[in-house]
């Protein structure tokens, strides 16, 4: 006790350097977070905004009773692996080929990362405008070569499709420049090395580029997918809120709609400290499983 007492004595200067970002993160992060598990367990709604009380465990129970929160939970799980499968594969190949001694390469090194940054609302509204089943650019050119009109915007899975394609175009580049920073710190003797020893690129792949871009890329993966998850922008932005007829959500989405559309506040503050939850389950079992942080060399 009285060791750390003199601790803190010895180490004021710093406490107090420190204290305002200490307070910051109290009042936006652990006081709302604080104040949504008491939500969670509270009957707060359009009829009880005022005069809400805590009623227990009943919105857990009735998020798991309800067939909504399962069938969205699968249409997230697609989501996620569908969209981080793109991002990796796509990411990855085109940080091989940037690797090369290219002509251009700044060129297309920023022309490829371009798509991550422009805003990401001007890029889904953008992309809703190009699927418009009349008049958008996708939609005509399709119907030009295939003589087909995709109803991209007024089916389930056709606004589905549409709010993934948009999605894989916004999130390679992060992939691209991750897996491009972990390429350029992998020593050339090594690649020397395997030559001289015959391997093949198949093998130095393998071998050499697989093991070390792991450490880089398994937290960059496992940001992904909480990013992608996550994801309520594009999936809201593309389908114009859910449509049609509140199909194409994913689990954040439906969330938000539930307490701002619905002002369900009890049931969407339980609805979320679940997604909270399985991420939270989901990160500290993936990078413990696949040892990330465990150096190589």
């Amino acid at each position: 006790m009285a060791s750390g007492v003199g601790n803190i004595r010895n180490n004021r200067l710093a406490y107090l350097y420190t204290m305002p970002a200490f307070i910051v993160m109290g009042i936006v992060v652990i006081y709302p977070f604080l104040y949504n598990i008491v939500l969670s367990f509270s009957n707060m709604n359009l009829t009880h905004f005022y005069d809400w009380r805590l009623t227990g465990p009943q919105n857990y129970v009735k998020v798991f009773q309800e067939r909504t929160f399962w069938y969205f939970f699968f249409k997230t799980i697609l989501w996620t692996v569908i969209n981080v499968f793109f991002h990796v594969t796509i990411g990855v190949f085109l940080a091989l080929i940037l690797n090369k001694d290219l002509k251009a390469k700044s060129f297309f090194r920023t022309l490829l990362i371009l798509p991550w940054a422009v805003p990401q609302y001007i890029t889904a509204l953008t992309w809703r405008g190009m699927f418009n089943s009349e008049y958008g650019a996708i939609s005509l050119i399709i119907h030009k070569i295939f003589g087909v009109q995709i109803p991209w915007l007024t089916t389930e899975w056709g606004a589905f499709t549409a709010c993934v394609v948009t999605n894989v175009w916004l999130g390679f580049p992060f992939m691209m420049v991750i897996a491009l920073g972990g390429l350029q710190s992998i020593p050339d003797e090594l690649y020397e090395a395997a030559e001289i020893d015959g391997a093949s690129w198949r093998h130095k792949l393998k071998n050499i580029t697989i093991p070390l871009l792991k450490p880089v890329m398994i937290p960059a993966i496992t940001l992904g997918i909480i990013w992608t998850f996550n994801n309520f922008n594009i999936v809201w932005l593309v389908s114009n809120g859910g449509e049609p007829a509140d199909t194409t959500h994913i689990l954040v989405s439906w969330v938000y709609k539930s307490g701002f559309r619905y002002f369900r506040m009890g049931y969407a503050a339980a609805f979320s400290m679940i997604i909270f939850l399985i991420l939270l389950i989901f990160s500290w079992n993936f990078i413990k499983k696949s040892k990330a942080t465990e150096t190589v060399y």
